[in-house]
């Protein structure tokens, strides 16, 4: 069913993928009719009903305010520990401090301190206002050539914002666009992060998870979480699910959600790269059949899809001059090629002027743009 604003059919979706910009934008697109951009950035900015927040597998989300305080507890307080060891290791292996534990706890408080004058700003700013953050790491390979350099002003925001200390706001730029501004979260949201349990915090997330998803296998529930299966575990027995029997095996459903669903009417869908409905399940042969190859990157995330009756037939691309192109894997059909042929126009009208590349870009993707 189509949702009546950009704030339904995250909440709908549990939340949106969100590391790269363009596929909030697609994928509100793809389930509010008439969705125009600017939709999302009041949502995000202004009504600030939506927020940006890393939580389940180090992913950067979209999500609804509600939900921050379960994501947060669930998922992201987890990344803490480990971030601040890594970087400590980091910054004392390279020479920039012997203790790299009490670098981080000052530059953190300098950096949070910078922000809350400015209200807000991108990396660049915050690093006139702490030298530190200019630093950089460089990794080196066996033969000793540089493999690659990290700026410590990265690390330092993607520490204080799994810590809640910040978040990213409006980015520099158009929508496309990854370098974001940041502000206090306190400030933007008006409060702390209200504290709950980690239990508590899972059981609710994993509940919302089932009510979205549902049904699922434990296997998809733990790929989904990035929790360790004993975490999964706990969460469904609290929940106390219905047990239903899947292609892949035991699958789960909530207890409340048993109803007989009515057969949908014929669809298409044109989905950005890491859709959530496609990274939605770790088993995917049901709606992916074969063309994981193709459509999927040797690290799992999406390409950009077409869907047609809740089965992945295609992927679609966008050239630089604009054109929205596309191929389609199997047999759908004339009506269905209709209405693909349909929809890519439709979203090359939308598209406008905008060119962007999808930062997760499967082989097809990549063939298609290329062409």
């Amino acid at each position: 069913m189509p949702a009546g604003d950009v704030v339904e059919a995250t909440d709908s979706m549990t939340c949106l993928h969100s590391s790269d910009p363009v596929t909030v934008y697609l994928s509100a697109r793809a389930r509010v009719p008439g969705f125009k951009q600017g939709d999302l950035e009041h949502a995000l900015y202004e009504e600030k009903s939506l927020v940006r927040i890393h939580a389940m597998r180090r992913t950067l989300f979209v999500a609804p305010v509600a939900m921050v305080s379960m994501l947060h507890h669930s998922s992201t307080v987890a990344l803490i520990g480990p971030e601040r060891r890594r970087l400590a290791r980091w910054l004392e292996s390279s020479g920039i401090s012997d203790d790299g534990a009490s670098w981080i706890e000052a530059v953190s408080e300098k950096t949070v301190a910078a922000l809350r004058h400015r209200g807000e700003a991108v990396a660049g700013e915050l690093s006139k206002d702490v030298p530190e953050l200019n630093e950089k790491i460089t990794f080196y390979k066996a033969d000793g050539s540089v493999q690659n350099t990290v700026g410590l002003s990265t690390r330092i925001l993607f520490l204080l914002a799994t810590e809640g200390k910040v978040i990213r706001v409006r980015p520099k730029g158009t929508w496309v666009s990854s370098m974001y501004r940041w502000a206090p979260m306190d400030e933007w949201l008006g409060e702390p992060i209200p504290e709950i349990s980690k239990p508590e915090a899972q059981v609710g997330v994993l509940r919302k998870w089932l009510r979205t998803f549902g049904p699922g296998t434990e296997l998809d529930m733990k790929w989904w979480t990035g929790w360790p299966v004993t975490q999964v575990r706990a969460a469904l027995a609290a929940i106390g699910p219905a047990e239903v029997e899947l292609e892949s095996g035991t699958g789960y459903l909530l207890a409340d959600d048993l109803e007989h669903v009515s057969p949908v009417d014929p669809w298409v869908a044109l989905l950005p790269a890491l859709d959530p409905t496609t990274m939605g399940w770790k088993e995917r042969d049901w709606y992916l059949g074969p063309h994981a190859p193709r459509l999927f990157d040797s690290n799992g995330n999406a390409g950009q899809t077409i869907w047609v009756d809740g089965k992945i037939v295609g992927a679609w691309g966008q050239r630089v001059s604009g054109e929205v192109v596309w191929e389609l894997l199997e047999d759908i059909g004339p009506e269905s090629l209709a209405e693909v042929e349909r929809q890519a126009g439709d979203l090359e009208t939308w598209l406008s002027d905008k060119r962007f590349i999808a930062r997760f870009a499967s082989p097809l993707d990549r063939e298609l743009s290329a062409r």
